[in-house]
């Protein structure tokens, strides 16, 4: 739990402590990542506005070696501000001031996801080869030929998710209840599925301006370009 207000980290540590959670904190963005090497934590809450270093720092610096899922915390009012979190690789934005209860259910959200195994449409054996990549649903481990790709949980919880009934849109608002777990309350918090989508396209695709295994589906929202089972015509 990272915030340079000492009263947030203060309420935020009782509060997630008294529902089951270990929680260590930090002040500023450098002591956040000495802290996230000594602790070796499942999730970051991340203040944007720290001193040493802001969180859009702290995010940048984590994403060159974990996928561990970050939740950012902002006060900041322009919408593009709240986006350049997500651009970074964070998994979800909680804007301040918010009820602890928000976070505390945006958090077992996130871990939920990350965590989840399993999901109708995937093979038994829970591998998907479409052309160059190698989905790997129980090792929740993507191939691009050889070379491993990191996704970040929420990402791949998205990729498992389009891939799952290939061929089939998903809106926005369907995509943010199945991946995200709520219902956006304001237009903005589609962009979260906007973000996502790009991020993937850019580890995932050929050319990510011409995508074709991840694809806009005018209107609606996202899909997946459909998969053929063994032995069927295109």
């Amino acid at each position: 739990m990272v915030d340079d207000e000492a009263s947030i980290r203060r309420i935020l540590e009782t509060r997630l402590s008294m529902i089951g959670y270990e929680v260590v904190t930090a002040a500023d963005g450098e002591e956040a990542i000495a802290t996230f090497h000594e602790s070796d934590p499942d999730l970051v809450v991340l203040d944007v506005m720290m001193p040493k270093l802001d969180g859009y720092g702290v995010c940048q610096e984590l994403r060159k070696e974990s996928d561990i899922p970050i939740i950012m915390l902002t006060a900041l009012g322009d919408v593009a501000d709240r986006i350049t979190g997500l651009e970074l690789g964070a998994d979800d934005y909680v804007v301040k001031p918010f009820s602890p209860k928000e976070l505390e259910a945006r958090i077992r959200s996130v871990l939920r996801r990350v965590d989840k195994n399993g999901m109708p449409g995937i093979p038994s054996s829970g591998v998907l080869q479409i052309a160059t990549i190698r989905i790997d649903t129980n090792k929740r481990q993507v191939y691009k030929g050889d070379e491993r790709i990191r996704l970040t949980g929420m990402e791949f919880s998205l990729l498992e998710l389009l891939v799952s009934r290939s061929g089939e849109p998903f809106s926005r608002s369907e995509i943010l209840q199945e991946v995200w777990g709520y219902t956006p309350e304001r237009h903005v918090d589609t962009r979260v599925v906007d973000v996502h989508i790009s991020r993937l396209r850019a580890k995932l695709e050929e050319d990510p301006s011409n995508p074709e295994l991840i694809l806009t589906a005018r209107g609606t929202g996202y899909l997946f370009q459909r998969i053929l089972e063994p032995g069927e015509e295109p």
